[in-house]
């Protein structure tokens, strides 16, 4: 994944500064084997979510809601509509530098992440529709997010050069391929899926623990940038609109309650792995800086507002269910 030139305006505009609290990024500086090591731990973190992904696909069930896909259509609208205006309109609300500006749009413009999965699991969501519309806007990412980055980096001086097109699509590429391998997997050899499956959950888990040492150390002293006011109004803001408008979006388009639940938890869950090591590997260190972490502090989020939203669908069903049951009493 090569470096592109476009984000050369961003890094001049930054090289020099000071690390101060006036909002400036820095340089940030990481000796070069260590930023292999992050490198690579971070694509090795990619594939094995995207084959763990593939692996829970079934082709049938593609079929099924490829020939009615009015769910997976209001999806990708709401996921590649919703999601980016509203990094977009944040990163104005809030006045973000060129830099900021880019990292939270990627965010936005990213494609649906596995923890959807789970998540509508947890509010009795469509699991078919959740994993199909998971892998579908992966597809659709490819060309979506780099014309949505390209269309909204227009709102921004000195942005729209600064987006590193190659890299992004190459890192979509890229992650096309273990989702395809995962299903292919799971297609011909079944039997194998839950094993690739755990296998990877082992190495997945001790990779995630790997890199947060390292990228501990890599920005040990800029540590403190990442969690300015603006970055943790966005990063708890996004998922937040993105939950909310997600439902809506589905219940004015008619989907039944199941269907509603399952986009909205699609909608707010961002690919996160993509999303890291897009910022981590198509922009330079010095570039970037500590920004490339912006996923896991989304992320923190996500999962933290994600649990309430499970949590009040948990308590309403429970409170539901006595009066559900003395109706059908009343009604026999």
């Amino acid at each position: 994944m090569n470096e592109t030139t476009g984000y050369v305006g961003i890094t001049t505009t930054y090289n020099g500064s000071n690390i101060t609290g006036n909002g400036s990024m820095g340089i940030l500086i990481i000796p070069k084997p260590l930023n292999i090591a992050i490198n690579i731990l971070t694509v090795i973190i990619l594939f094995i979510t995207m084959i763990s992904l593939g692996c829970t696909m079934e082709i049938s069930k593609i079929k099924a809601h490829l020939l009615k896909p009015k769910g997976v259509a209001i999806a990708l609208l709401a996921q590649f509509c919703v999601m980016p205006l509203t990094a977009f309109s944040l990163t104005k609300i809030y006045q973000m530098d060129p830099i900021k500006a880019i990292t939270v749009l990627i965010c936005g413009c990213c494609p649906g992440g596995s923890l959807s999965n789970i998540l509508s699991f947890s509010v009795k969501g469509d699991m078919n529709l959740s994993i199909v519309m998971t892998t579908c806007s992966s597809i659709a990412a490819l060309v979506l997010m780099p014309l949505l980055l390209y269309i909204f980096s227009h709102g921004f001086t000195g942005v729209k050069n600064a987006v590193p097109y190659v890299g992004i699509i190459t890192t979509l590429v890229f992650t096309l391929v273990p989702c395809a391998l995962g299903i292919l997997i799971n297609h011909y050899k079944p039997n194998y899926s839950s094993t690739v499956t755990k296998v990877g959950l082992s190495i997945l888990i001790i990779a995630t623990i790997i890199l947060s040492v390292l990228s501990g150390l890599a920005v040990k002293d800029v540590m403190w940038m990442i969690l300015m006011p603006d970055l943790l109004a966005v990063a708890a803001l996004m998922p937040l609109i993105g939950f909310t408008l997600g439902y809506v979006v589905s219940v004015i388009c008619g989907l039944c309650p199941r269907y509603s639940r399952t986009i909205s938890m699609e909608t707010g869950c961002q690919n996160i792995q993509l999303c890291t090591t897009i910022l981590k590997v198509a922009f330079s260190p010095q570039a970037i800086g500590p920004l490339f972490l912006f996923p896991l502090l989304y992320i923190t989020f996500q999962c933290a507002e994600a649990l309430l939203l499970v949590l009040c669908f948990r308590c309403y069903q429970t409170i539901r269910a006595p009066h559900r049951g003395s109706k059908q009493i009343r009604e026999s």
